[in-house]
C-alpha cells in the first residue's frame, strides 16, 4: 500500500483528502504544517507528498527546498496542491521541482488521477534511474548530442520525468513548441521514444553507480 503525506495546515481539507486516500486503498498521513511536514516526510519516507503553499512555520516553497535537498527524498513525486494558480506561481513551483501542481478546488478524480500518474512515472523511472546516479544540476554533459541550447534544457527536464506541460511551464514556452524539441531529441539521439532518450540522458548524466566502485 502507498503512504501519501498530507502537508496542509486547513484541518478539514486534511480530512477530507486522508478519507478519499483511504477510500481509494492509499494509506494517508498527514501533517499540520510546512515543519511539521518535512520532518513526518524524513521520518516516514511517503511514497509522494501532497502539498499547501502558504502554512504557518514552513511554507510550501522551503519544504519543497529542503526535501529535494535531501537524497533520501529528492526523487520522491511531489504535488502543490493551493489555491494559489497564477503563471508566476506554476513556474515557481515548477522550478523548485514540483513534479504537479493542482488549483483548488480540485474535484477528487483529478486529484486521483494525478497521484496515479505520478506514482506510475516514479515507478518507471525508478527501473531506468537504478543503474544510475544522474547529476541534474547542469546541462553541460547533454551538450555532446549537439541539440540546440532550449531542445538540450528539454532533455534535462525530461530525464527527470516531466510531461510536455510541466516543461511548458519551466521553460516558459509553448507545448507546441517543447513538441517540436522531442522531435528534435528524438532525431539527435536516434530514438522513437522519451523512455529511450531518458536512458541516452541519464548515460551522459552521470556513469553507472558501479562504476569506479570496484
Amino acid at each position: 500500500m502507498k503512504t501519501i503525506l498530507i502537508i496542509e495546515d486547513e484541518p478539514e481539507m486534511r480530512r477530507n483528502i486522508a478519507a478519499l486516500l483511504r477510500y481509494k486503498d492509499y494509506q494517508p498521513i498527514s501533517a499540520e504544517n510546512g515543519r511539521i511536514g518535512v520532518e513526518v516526510a524524513r521520518r516516514e519516507r511517503p511514497d509522494l507528498i501532497l502539498c499547501d503553499v502558504t502554512m504557518p512555520e514552513l511554507d510550501g516553497y522551503a519544504v519543497l527546498q529542503a526535501l529535494r535537498a535531501d537524497m533520501q527524498l529528492a526523487v520522491v513525486p511531489f504535488i502543490f496542491l493551493t489555491a494559489k494558480g497564477e503563471k508566476e506561481d506554476l513556474r515557481s513551483g515548477m522550478n523548485l521541482g514540483a513534479d504537479d501542481y493542482l488549483t483548488k478546488p480540485v474535484g477528487n478524480d483529478d486529484l486521483v488521477r494525478a497521484i496515479e500518474i505520478r506514482l506510475q512515472r516514479a515507478a518507471q523511472l525508478e527501473q531506468v534511474r537504478r543503474p544510475f546516479k544522474p547529476d541534474f544540476s547542469s546541462v553541460a554533459p547533454l551538450l555532446t548530442f549537439g541539440l540546440t541550447p532550449r531542445a538540450t534544457e528539454t532533455l534535462l527536464w525530461l530525464a527527470q520525468g516531466k510531461t510536455n506541460s510541466d516543461i511548458a511551464k519551466i521553460l516558459g514556452i509553448t507545448e507546441s513548441t517543447v513538441k517540436k524539441h522531442v522531435q528534435e531529441i528524438f532525431e539527435k539521439l536516434g530514438v522513437e521514444t522519451r523512455g529511450a532518450a531518458t536512458v541516452r540522458a541519464l548515460e551522459s548524466l552521470n556513469a553507472p553507480a558501479d562504476a569506479g566502485s570496484s
